[in-house]
């Protein structure tokens, strides 16, 4: 039940009983009327565009023609005021008995009150964190890895089929240093001494366990062998150690993947999918033989003055055309994404969203252009780009780690302040723009912290059943059907204002599922929460709003009915967040 697409569609059927619709020429489009919560909640509880974005095909004024639509509007009974603001904005404010239905309606869908068939199945995957496995996760992998989880869950709660994927970074050159910074590891634990590590290994402390594993593995037959010999053996090793620690730490953030895709798969066979992906794209037309013009600034790797087998990306919206083959044979890293895309499209998944650091902003058009080209646009691909995370302690900046020697872990950061507050705050700010994150805020018991302030209302809604079972010690609260306990019960301002907010959630969700922006479920929570905080703190100076009346059964009822909404809506927007909706808080 999604209360702004009733309003549409009873909007519409007011515009197509205008005599100037019905007398107009022609088709009349009515896809750019809006209908959405006032900015000024004291002009009512839904507006719409309509007469705005019509009166000039209609050759009309937008106040004459909201005038017009007003009219028709004020019949509905459930709309017990219209107004005409501004140059023509309409704003309905709806009956009491309007918000009573309403609420028993929410309360009778449960936990699926919000949901949305919207997605109707189609099957989207999601990627997220792939960081290279050479190392710990670090705070930015962290943002990635909850924006990606939290819109995960937001598609599948919005009806998609979703599958969240991780990609393997295990080809390449930063594998070979892996590799042989843990074999410096190896030599330290069979007794060697390590005096410093040598520039360009990877230096943290996280590597020590690896080289002791393969110490206590194979003794000191790896050192007699040649480095073609036990780079194989060491890589294995390296790489499955890297990802038991990678896996761990998310599973710290509560993040779990449903697919841990190896990049290594792709040149397996003689890189038999890297050569299939760039034949497809060849038999399709997007391939050809030349030379590229050296880019401005600095080269990439990947740039040769020879001819080269390229991706005419250029035909697909990319700003140039790419290297798929070198000159001597070899595949670019290039092609790997595009053999990489190939595979999702070929596993029958309609949108495709990469969730990536801000460092990657050049990769963008390109892969939109492998995108189209590889499913002839069937396929539609999402690229978010999360900015950076900034730390501090009270203020004051925090950079180093004492685990990984240059950064702040992941797991660092959830073992101080906890995964609740890591995944909300993480999400309390648009995901391209940075962020600020405060070790002392984001533990705070105040209004301040939003993670806080929005599992305390969560955890107040079931304080208030406690009290209720208490005032009432023989009705069986837990069995109570709130639906039908409103009646005509919910009827102060302060209340209808609280149902009106509940009333959002599932335009919310549709809305953010649809611009595949989570942080705005973490921000209609925060509104939600101070608007109950808000009618509790009225229940405290005015002894008859209060959610418990000892002496009338009936209205306690209705209003524990109000309460349920609230606690059933927070329950479900954490859940969509990761986040936990504790019962009680101390």
């Amino acid at each position: 039940m999604n209360l702004f697409k009733d309003f549409e569609k009873r909007v519409v059927d007011a515009l197509q009983a205008l005599d100037q619709i019905q007398n107009h020429d022609g088709p009349i489009s009515f896809e750019r009327v809006a209908i959405e919560p006032p900015r000024d909640p004291s002009h009512g509880d839904v507006a719409t565009n309509a007469a705005m974005v019509l009166a000039k095909l209609l050759g009309t004024t937008p106040r004459a023609l909201a005038e017009d639509i007003s009219r028709i509007l004020e019949r509905d009974a459930d709309i017990e005021s219209v107004s005409v603001a501004g140059p023509g904005f309409i704003n309905m404010k709806l009956s009491a008995v309007f918000w009573q239905r309403t609420l028993s309606q929410m309360i009778a869908a449960g936990d699926s009150f919000g949901r949305s068939t919207m997605g109707e199945g189609r099957k989207i995957n999601v990627e997220y964190v792939s960081a290279n496995p050479t190392g710990p996760m670090h705070v930015g992998h962290c943002r990635g890895a909850v924006v990606g989880d939290t819109l995960a869950n937001l598609l599948t709660f919005s009806g998609y089929d979703v599958t969240k994927e991780y990609y393997i970074n295990d080809a390449g050159s930063q594998i070979d240093v892996l590799a042989r910074s843990v074999f410096l590891r190896y030599r330290e634990a069979l007794g060697e001494k390590i005096s410093e590590i040598p520039a360009g290994l990877y230096p943290g402390d996280y590597l020590v366990p690896v080289g002791k594993l393969l110490a206590e593995r194979f003794g000191i037959k790896l050192r007699s062998m040649a480095e073609a010999d036990w780079m194989p053996i060491v890589k294995d090793a390296a790489i499955d150690a890297m990802m038991d620690m990678i896996r761990a730490d998310l599973a710290s953030l509560h993040v779990v993947h449903d697919v841990f895709f190896s990049e290594r798969t792709l040149h397996d066979n003689g890189a038999k999918a890297i050569r299939e992906a760039i034949n497809d794209l060849t038999f399709k037309g997007h391939v050809y033989k030349g030379t590229l013009p050296p880019p401005k600034g600095q080269l990439p790797t990947d740039w040769e003055d020879r001819e080269q087998t390229l991706f005419k990306s250029t035909d697909v919206g990319d700003d140039i055309d790419r290297p798929l083959i070198k000159s001597d044979g070899s595949y670019t890293y290039f092609a790997a994404d595009v053999a990489y895309f190939h595979d999702k499209f070929e596993r029958g998944f309609e949108e495709m969203i990469y969730v990536l650091g801000a460092d990657h902003g050049g990769y963008v058009k390109r892969l939109e252009a492998v995108a189209k080209a590889v499913s002839a646009g069937q396929s539609r691909l999402t690229v978010l780009l999360c900015q950076l995370v900034r730390l501090y302690r009270e203020g004051e900046p925090v950079r180093m780690s004492k685990r990984s020697g240059d950064f702040v872990t992941l797991r660092e950061v959830v073992d101080e302040v906890g995964s609740d507050s890591v995944r909300f705050m993480m999400l309390y700010r648009k995901s391209s723009e940075p962020l600020d994150f405060d070790f002392a805020k984001v533990t705070e018991q105040s209004k301040d912290n939003p993670v806080f302030y929005v599992q305390y209302a969560h955890a107040r809604c079931h304080s208030v059943f406690r009290q209720a079972a208490q005032a009432f010690p023989d009705v069986d609260i837990d069995s109570v059907d709130f639906s039908k306990a409103i009646a005509d019960h919910i009827r102060d301002a302060s209340e209808m204002q609280l149902v009106g907010k509940l009333a959002e959630f599932p335009r919310i969700v549709e809305s953010a599922a649809a611009v595949h922006e989570p942080h705005k479920i973490a921000f209609y929570l925060y509104d939600l929460a101070s608007a109950f905080h808000a009618h509790w703190n009225k229940g405290k100076d005015s002894k008859e709003l209060r959610f418990i009346n000892d002496n009338n059964l009936h209205l306690s009822l209705a209003r524990l009915g109000l309460v349920k909404a609230v606690a059933t809506v927070l329950k479900s927007g954490l859940s969509i967040t990761g986040t936990n909706a504790p019962a009680e808080m101390r």
